[in-house]
Order: structure tokens, then C-alpha cells, then sequence
């Protein structure tokens, strides 16, 4: 007789998923508030990929525009230091021509 399969449970992942939904679902801040600090906490602390993440859901998701994706470039760069303010500006740039991209039905040719 063989023993039936073990499912495995990712259990820390379903509790951080849980955490992070009721901290994003909480009403005093807006969404858009919400994102807005934590793309200063992420590019003050040099985390680029998690970065890239922010700005993507940022501007697909509604919550900032191209406009206020640049001003905050120009807000950040002269707080979190120039090196990580010319990354950030990249990003941003970057992700802007591939959603505008996107958008007009051409191929993004970074995959």
C-alpha cells in the first residue's frame, strides 16, 4: 500500500500574500499614496528590481502618469542621491516607451 501524495503548502507565501492585501486594502491612504512611498523607500534603498515592479504596476495600473512618473524622478533624484535618480530616470524611460509600445500594437524588442 503506498501512502497518498503530500500537497505541499507554501505557507509563508500564503501568510505574505495575506499581510500585503490587507496593508494595500487598508482605506486611510489611497493606493496611489501607497505606491508613492514605496517607490521612495525602494529607490532609496538601491532595490532596482522591486523598483522596475512599482513603476510597472504604477503607471499600467492608473495610480501615477507618465508626468508624475517624472516628476517623481526629479523629486527622488535629490533625495536618494543623483547615481540612483539617473537609474531611476532609466526605469522610467524605459518603461514608458515599452507600454507606449505595448499600447500601439508594436513589438516590444526586449521581449
Amino acid at each position: 500500500m503506498t501512502e497518498p501524495a503530500m500537497e505541499t503548502v507554501d505557507s509563508f507565501g500564503v501568510m505574505a500574500e495575506r499581510q500585503f492585501a490587507d496593508v494595500w486594502s487598508r482605506t486611510v491612504l489611497s493606493v496611489r499614496e501607497r505606491r508613492l512611498l514605496l517607490l521612495g523607500l525602494l529607490v532609496g534603498q538601491g532595490l532596482d528590481e522591486q523598483t522596475d515592479v512599482q513603476l510597472d504596476a504604477a503607471l499600467r495600473g492608473g495610480d501615477l502618469t507618465e508626468t508624475e512618473l517624472r516628476e517623481v524622478v526629479v523629486f527622488l533624484s535629490h533625495y536618494a542621491g543623483w547615481a540612483r535618480g539617473a537609474r531611476l530616470n532609466d526605469q522610467v524611460e524605459n518603461l514608458i516607451e515599452r507600454v507606449r509600445r505595448a499600447r500601439s500594437g508594436r513589438a516590444d524588442p526586449a521581449g
